[in-house]
């Protein structure tokens, strides 16, 4: 296997099962309780603001509890990803949660073929989405077309100098190791583990990246027809992006135990179709 997509769907395949078992993913919690939002969507809630009434769409919605916890806020939501093991779980999830939400599997290439041109208020995208993509600028052509005039995009990523850092450097240096701009070649990275907690074992472990500059998203952004509304800065993500290293907050964050300030793990940004 050796085209991205493939090797990167194999490895979403085998993990979406364990994913949906582990508790960092809170299935449980969605079905026991229907006002549980997901902790990625309640950091989000001070810059989302009201979507109730709003057709948005979760680009790479994986299993779907941020998409079920969009649906929670009023937001009539379609989740859309690549790995169709990933959407048998978001639908069983979407099933125990009595959530209305819709889900399609395919590229997210192909969302304005499949999902139709112009139809949405709200583009949502999440954290650890944009990397897996090589051209920032065709992912920016997608958001541009299936958002109508004045719909808005709404995207929390980690950020580029976080994937930049080299989290495995012995000495707790935070060191640049890996590109910060896009570049043609993939970062390839065989990885037997992954960001959740579950003692699952997994055979597909071969995965193609890349990195985006800040500047690199917004231009691209910019370029395919959306204005910037918002872009802040933060100094957590919510997984633990350099082991041994950070402390977790109440609300599920991870930032780093010495002076946190040195390091942006992630950013929001929001932009308005023109």
């Amino acid at each position: 296997m050796t085209d991205y997509r493939t090797l990167n769907r194999a490895s979403w395949d085998e993990r979406a099962p364990a994913h949906a078992a582990s508790p960092d993913y809170a299935v449980e919690r969605f079905a026991a309780d229907p006002a549980y939002l997901s902790e990625v969507v309640r950091f989000d809630l001070p810059r989302l603001g009201d979507v109730t009434g709003l057709r948005g769409v979760h680009l790479q919605c994986h299993i779907g509890t941020d998409t079920v916890s969009l649906h929670r806020l009023g937001a009539r939501m379609t989740g859309l990803d690549f790995s169709g093991a990933s959407l048998a779980q978001a639908r069983a999830l979407a099933e125990r949660a009595g959530a209305a939400v819709d889900f399609v599997e395919a590229d997210v290439h192909d969302a304005p073929e499949v999902l139709g041109v112009g139809g949405f208020d709200l583009v949502y995208t999440g954290v650890g989405a944009l990397c897996w993509l090589p051209d920032i600028r065709r992912w920016a052509g997608v958001v541009a077309a299936l958002l109508r005039p004045g719909g808005r995009l709404f995207l929390r990523e980690g950020h580029p100098m976080l994937w930049a850092l080299d989290e495995t450097h012995p000495d707790g240096l935070l060191v640049v190791e890996h590109p910060y701009f896009e570049r043609p070649e993939p970062l390839v990275w065989e990885e037997p583990g992954t960001y959740v907690s579950t003692d699952a074992t997994f055979r597909h472990n071969t995965t193609h990246e890349w990195n985006h500059g800040l500047g690199e998203v917004v231009t691209a952004l910019l370029d395919a027809g959306l204005d910037l509304t918002m872009l802040q800065e933060h100094d957590s993500a919510p997984w633990d992006a350099l082991p041994g290293r950070q402390v977790k907050d109440a609300d599920g964050e991870w930032r780093l135990a010495e002076r946190p300030w040195r390091l942006a793990q992630t950013y929001t940004l929001q932009a308005r179709k023109r």
